[in-house]
């Protein structure tokens, strides 16, 4: 997507396409190096008007984001790591997403720590967040946002953390603190993704525990933010 930024751009978006991106090797890819890292498209995709972006937390997710995307008149495009799924058993159906819709995977009666998890870090998200008694939520859009849920949590809980397997600079978590601003909460925010660096070649899980988006990495960061709230 980096080399065909112009075509994306002026030839599919500015005429408002009906094409369906698929991006495969997106987020941390392990061995194939710092060139391949899919570090960036979240943070130039989503800036360019007409596009819908989706990530999967899952096989299934996966699926019926490709059904959605596939029907859906304008541009899509569904980002997925390199590798295979977590192995979960679905079955295939033609069912379709409502954009820009989220699912809630686990609720709080605590309303301290709401996660908003951006693709398949899901996992890592619900185990991190149960020491928190967290709200977990699967995004699943990153454009369009889900608003309904952003305003609901910044009403009642504490903090508010994003995951993402994109550069956290203009990333998903950047889009949720954009439409925070527009509102009048004071919910703390933590956003959790790659920092403002290249990313070298090495094994994929060993990767997210050195950018501290394993389960552990995770809750360690929610535990040091809330000490300072």
């Amino acid at each position: 997507m980096q080399r065909a930024y112009d075509q994306l751009i002026h030839d599919v978006a500015l005429q408002d396409l009906d094409v369906l991106f698929a991006l495969d090797r997106a987020g941390l890819v392990g061995l194939d190096g710092a060139t391949h890292q899919g570090a960036f498209d979240l943070s130039f995709i989503r800036c360019i008007p007409n596009m819908i972006i989706m990530a999967p937390s899952n096989e299934e997710e996966a699926w019926q984001m490709l059904n959605t995307g596939y029907d859906y008149k304008g541009p899509v495009a569904i980002r997925y790591p390199r590798g295979s799924g977590i192995g979960i058993d679905f079955k295939k159906s033609e069912e379709k997403l409502e954009i820009g819709k989220s699912h809630t995977v686990l609720d709080s009666d605590k309303k301290e720590v709401v996660i908003f998890s951006f693709g398949t870090l899901l996992d890592s998200a619900v185990k991190a967040g149960k020491k928190f008694d967290a709200k977990i939520v699967d995004m699943r859009f990153i454009k369009p946002l889900d608003h309904k849920i952003i305003e609901e949590v910044s009403k009642d809980y504490k903090l508010v953390v994003t995951i993402e397997d994109n550069v956290i600079a203009g990333g998903a978590g950047s889009a949720v603190n954009e439409y925070l601003l527009g509102l009048n909460t004071n919910v703390k925010v933590l956003n959790l993704g790659l920092p403002d660096e290249f990313i070298e070649h090495g094994d994929q899980e060993q990767q997210k525990i050195l950018n501290g988006l394993d389960a552990a990495g995770i809750e360690k960061s929610i535990e040091e933010k809330l000490k300072l709230i």
